[in-house]
């Protein structure tokens, strides 16, 4: 018998239909001996919709009651869920993040998990019941207040819950067949990876796939959670995301074979030196570029312009500083961060622009993200070189460049972006000669 936690996004539970075909799924995992706790999203676009509903009561709802209202759209994915799978004849309770002991920091709408004490789940399990849990939420013990975890909650949720009981395998259930080496909706032929390593997922992750949170791959790393990436519309082989790389793993094995093999580290080792260059290309549209003109360049005005970027509550991505005009003694600095981030970072530079005596800030929001990544291309040469030869002869301009071990970003128009990952996928023999992939539904999610 295994424990397996399975988490199904809001596109898998759209609608009654999708609510009964993702039970009678739930149904056969529990009947073939498995314990099964289950994390659920919202239906659909039910937290978008709530979203537009405070935004029409108040331009700036208090963070505490948003919580409160989205939290509305998981709660009513759990109950209907659990009831569809009692209909089954197999016994089911919901929970609330709250009652399945998800302990979170006090920052409404991006909070963290703090500890998860699961005592109510584990009781249920040992009734013989399926739990389930409304993703995304959690409560702080400061105040008791119901917390959210950010887009992607449900993801960390479920990650979070596999490690607090100590189940065999994550099931992330989706709407595309696993983890492909390109967004399938830009790149029909983008070919679907059998195994991942934590790392490589998370610069996936970092760099915009969308397919599995960052933060809930952050926690499965930090915890050896084996994370099965799969789609909730077919029985297709998915994706593995474990530590290291291997061959001998087959994605349509029972969750203790998954288990077994995703810690057999001999298997791993060795299918290792055979482990593929390259392992996807991913992309992001959510970010904006500030450049700072006319900073003196002298010791510490970085660090100082940084401070204030870190006060607003921005997060850095790409950084770049040009060398100093030799006549001026001035440079540039320009860095990426998320969109939304934008506002409140221009205006705390602004603030501070006679004290630090730049001479103007630009904000551009039209920009987009390229990653190659890939454990193998550390140890190749001749790989940066490729990337930067596909993207000359697509014809597109690069801004700014980033790289680490496994990654090389690059930022260029947002509208030559889908442009570049075509060229950029099929440049490094991504494509896939099986045909093109299936979307579900949804936006991948």
């Amino acid at each position: 018998m295994a424990l397996v936690v399975q988490k199904y996004g809001g596109s898998s539970v759209a609608d009654a239909n999708s609510v009964k075909r993702v039970a009678k799924r739930i149904a056969e995992a529990k009947r073939a001996g498995n314990d099964v706790v289950v994390v659920v999203s919202a239906m659909g676009d039910t937290t978008d919709e709530l979203l537009d509903l405070a935004a029409q009561i108040t331009p700036l709802p208090p963070q505490r009651e948003l919580d409160i209202l989205l939290t509305a759209g998981e709660r009513i994915s759990m109950s209907l869920l659990a009831m569809a799978i009692t209909n089954l004849g197999v016994k089911a309770k919901s929970f609330t993040g709250q009652q399945a002991g998800l302990i979170t920091d006090a920052v409404h709408g991006r909070a963290r998990i703090v500890d998860v004490v699961p005592s109510r789940i584990r009781e249920t399990i040992e009734k013989g019941q399926v739990a389930i849990v409304a993703g995304f939420q959690g409560v702080t013990t400061e105040t008791n207040d119901v917390t959210t975890l950010g887009r992607g909650g449900s993801d960390t949720t479920a990650v979070a819950l596999a490690a607090g009981l100590d189940a065999d395998v994550c099931e992330i259930y989706t709407d595309v067949d696993g983890v492909f080496t390109a967004d399938p909706r830009i790149v029909p032929a983008a070919r679907k990876i059998d195994r991942l390593t934590y790392e490589e997922m998370l610069e996936l992750a970092a760099s915009g796939a969308k397919v599995l949170a960052l933060r809930s791959v952050e926690y499965a790393r930090r915890y050896g959670v084996p994370v099965h990436v799969r789609s909730s519309f077919s029985h297709a082989a998915g994706t593995l995301v474990v530590g290291t790389h291997g061959d001998r793993i087959d994605p349509n094995a029972p969750a203790p074979a998954v288990a077994r093999a995703a810690g057999d580290g001999a298997a791993q080792k060795e299918a290792e030196m055979e482990a593929p260059i390259i392992s996807g290309v991913a992309h992001d549209r959510s970010e904006a570029k500030i450049t700072v003109v006319g900073v003196p360049d002298v010791p510490g005005m970085a660090a100082r312009i940084f401070e204030v970027v870190a006060a607003a509550g921005a997060n850095i991505d790409m950084i770049v500083q040009n060398v100093s005009a030799a006549q001026t003694g001035l440079t540039d600095i320009s860095f990426t961060l998320p969109e939304g981030d934008g506002p409140q970072t221009m205006a705390a530079l602004k603030s501070v622009q006679d004290e630090l005596g730049f001479a103007s800030l630009q904000f551009d929001d039209q920009i987009g993200k390229l990653s190659l990544v890939g454990a193998g291309m550390k140890s190749h040469p001749g790989v940066s070189a490729a990337l930067f030869g596909a993207l000359r002869d697509a014809g597109i301009n690069i801004e700014m460049i980033s790289t680490s071990e496994i990654r090389i970003s690059v930022v260029t128009r947002a509208d030559s972006l889908d442009e570049a990952v075509r060229a950029v996928h099929h440049a490094f023999g991504l494509d896939s000669s099986e045909g093109e992939a299936v979307v579900y539904a949804g936006t991948g999610r």
